[in-house]
């Protein structure tokens, strides 16, 4: 007997009980004829255990993890709590379904403060950095060409004066740009290094450079600090952060050697003019430093260490005041001498290695303190070997030692007219660009008033009012450098020059010269303290400065700076 092939398919009965073959094949769950189905299933899956109860809103999607720097987004699904002060992040009262969210720091901030706030945090609290490249998306660019483009940002950083902290803000900024997380830039006063380590199995890898020439040109700090802020803020590509750092590695100074000639004259006169000098005074100062100012230049162009182009561009201020007062001319020779040592004394290289010992990193200000100290000496030895021979030709040089005319000088319109004068040459001697000449020239002004009140009008002792006048500067010089979003070593370096002590090193140096040992000690005590007066009130105005701006970072209450101090003390 020959079976049905559709038997098995209408459930193996009788013949009576089989349906007619059709084309298709008909389920045994199929209803019988005439027999109505039922109701459609609401969803095609049974419900599982762990699905949604009715009457419960369902959870939110996880959102899509983004950039470290982009702007925070909304919560949804989640009721958002009043945003704390400081915070740029919305928090909520409990741990989220989804994790932690991730600090984000926005791109509207400047990349300094971003990348300090970065510096600052532990490492597992860092956001993760954005990932792209010129190609791979995954990958991103090469990790040895990142590494060696964020050294070679950080040589030209390091060699302009910058500090150590905001050169080790820009590398950390420029590597974490490009997709490197585990990143730690290290900085000392002539060598720069930076390791990344994929992750936690991975081997390290440590790129290094040194700093071998050092120069002045904040032209050149103030690009630099643009191609930082394109490279962390608008995403340029690794080729075109190339390119612009080969165009201003290209650029020339913006004055040519005869006006930083000329102006080291300039400077010079007007700081003579701060201390009771008159026309004559003026050219003689003048003078003097261009002389020195060119035979610094020979000694540079022949090899010699900085040390001792220091010593000659010291001497021939030196020996025109003594020449002055050999004269018996109607000159302050002192004053002379007073205005040539205000264009060496080497504020800037003292203001850096004190912010950099107050931010913590020791090493870095030792150096640059020591530093100071060599070029100190260099000036010393220069002033001294001058100073000695015009005693020893005439012991009785009246003119050289008028303190307490000095002391006496206040003529207010006077004095702040050569102040504007002296952090203009300076700002000329410094390489700035012309657009924050005059921001950094009304700067110097405005220190020398409020010095000129607290100290000459109100009798408050020289070093308290120094330090109160150059913090005023400080703070002006971070609120601008952040309005521009650039460096403020420009709107800072030159507005302290009217602040050195140079007449003080200058009464330190006669009195060693005439034997006095205790006087000198005690004008060179004095100027050291004004030095000191000076650094520290830059960097106290710039810390207050940032206490008057939006601190990126952390969406935690009560959240904000961190310290730049690593340990208690112990």
């Amino acid at each position: 007997m020959v079976s049905d092939p559709h038997a098995s398919e209408s459930g193996g009965g009788t013949g009576e009980d089989r349906k007619p073959p059709s084309d298709e094949a008909h389920s045994a769950f199929t209803p019988p004829l005439g027999v109505p189905y039922p109701p459609p299933p609401e969803e095609e899956h049974p419900t599982s255990e762990f699905a949604l109860p009715a009457g419960l809103r369902p959870e939110a999607p996880p959102e899509q993890e983004g950039s470290a720097f982009a702007p925070p987004g909304g919560t949804t699904g989640q009721t958002p709590l009043p945003t704390p002060v400081g915070a740029t992040a919305l928090s909520v009262a409990f741990t989220p379904p989804h994790g932690i969210p991730t600090i984000r720091l926005t791109k509207e901030a400047p990349w300094q403060d971003r990348m300090r706030t970065m510096l600052r945090m532990p490492v597992g609290e860092r956001p993760v950095p954005e990932r792209r490249g010129a190609g791979d998306e995954e990958t991103g660019p090469a990790v040895p060409r990142v590494l060696d483009l964020t050294l070679r940002i950080g040589e030209i950083l390091l060699a302009g004066g910058e500090g150590a902290e905001d050169v080790e803000a820009a590398m950390f900024g420029v590597a974490h740009a490009y997709g490197l997380e585990r990143v730690e830039p290290t900085v000392t006063f002539t060598l720069l290094s930076i390791s990344y380590q994929p992750s936690l199995v991975d081997d390290p890898l440590t790129a290094s450079r040194t700093v071998r020439r050092r120069g002045v040109d904040y032209t050149r700090l103030s690009a630099v600090f643009r191609l930082v802020d394109d490279i962390t803020s608008e995403g340029i590509t690794l080729e075109e952060a190339y390119r612009g750092l080969a165009e201003i590695r290209r650029n020339r100074h913006p004055y040519p050697s005869w006006a930083l000639t000329v102006a080291s004259g300039l400077l010079s006169g007007a700081a003579s003019m701060l201390v009771g000098g008159e026309l004559l005074v003026f050219v003689a100062a003048a003078v003097g430093s261009m002389l020195g100012d060119r035979l610094a230049w020979l000694a540079s162009g022949r090899g010699l260490p900085e040390f001792y182009q220091f010593v000659v561009a010291a001497m021939p201020p030196a020996a025109v005041g003594v020449a002055f007062g050999l004269a018996h001319a109607n000159v302050s020779a002192s004053a002379v001498i007073t205005g040539g040592l205000f264009a060496l004394i080497p504020g800037r290289a003292l203001v850096a290695g004190v912010h950099d010992g107050l931010t913590g990193y020791y090493i870095t200000a030792a150096a640059r303190l020591l530093e100071v100290g060599y070029l100190i000496v260099g000036i010393v030895v220069g002033v001294l070997s001058v100073l000695y021979i015009g005693l020893q030709l005439n012991p009785a040089l009246k003119r050289l030692n008028p303190e307490e005319a000095l002391q006496r000088y206040n003529e207010p319109l006077v004095q702040t007219a050569a102040a504007m004068l002296l952090a203009l040459a300076f700002c000329v001697l410094l390489q700035q660009e012309r657009h924050t000449v005059a921001f950094a020239t009304l700067n110097g002004g405005v220190a020398w008033v409020v010095y000129g009140a607290l100290a000459n009008v109100a009798g408050v002792n020289p070093v308290p009012a120094t330090a109160i006048a150059a913090g005023l500067v400080g703070l002006f010089g971070q609120l601008l450098s952040r309005y521009r979003y650039a460096s403020a070593l420009p709107y800072v370096t030159a507005a302290i020059g009217p602040l050195l002590p140079g007449s003080a090193t200058y009464f330190g140096l006669l009195n060693f010269a005439q034997g006095h040992l205790p006087q000198g000690l005690t004008s060179l005590v004095q100027a050291a303290s004004l030095a000191l007066a000076i650094a520290v009130g830059v960097n106290l105005g710039s810390e207050v400065a940032r206490l008057f701006l939006h601190a990126p970072g952390v969406g935690e209450e009560g959240a904000g700076r961190r310290a730049a101090k690593r340990t208690r003390g112990f």
